[in-house]
């Protein structure tokens, strides 16, 4: 068990400072905490936009019933991808890096969600992936 407990957080912690290293470089190798905070700040409400003008794009498009479903699959997942990234960075929450940490998997998750809402609104007619909308 224990040894378990040690892969696990080995593995926690690689995929930490792979992130970490990857958000730097995106960042223009930030060279203090702040910095690298204010930046990871900056691409998640980057990342928040671009989710929120396709979730409207989306929201036009649907019917009343799309709509609807839609709202509230939304909220559903923007509860799910708090809670996921709290779990992601609890390795973190006792660091100084825990905020970049969360803000990159937010970041991560959004720009997912985004590209599956975009899937969403470019369906072709008749394609049974893509709800009643």
């Amino acid at each position: 068990m224990m040894r378990r407990a040690l892969i696990f957080t080995s593995m926690l912690l690689a995929l930490s400072t792979q992130a970490q290293a990857a958000n730097q470089a995106e960042c223009g190798d930030s060279q203090s905490q702040m910095a690298m905070n204010e930046c990871v700040g900056r691409n998640m409400k980057a990342a928040d936009e671009k989710l929120n003008q396709t979730y409207r794009a989306l929201m036009a498009k649907v019917s009343k019933d799309g709509a609807e479903q839609l709202r509230k699959s939304q909220r559903a997942w923007v509860a799910w991808r708090d809670a996921q990234c709290e779990f992601d960075t609890m390795s973190s929450r006792t660091g100084s890096i825990h905020l970049a940490m969360q803000g990159m998997c937010i970041e991560q998750l959004t720009r997912e969600q985004t590209k599956h809402l975009d899937s969403q609104l470019h369906c072709e007619e008749g394609d049974m992936s893509c709800g009643g909308q």
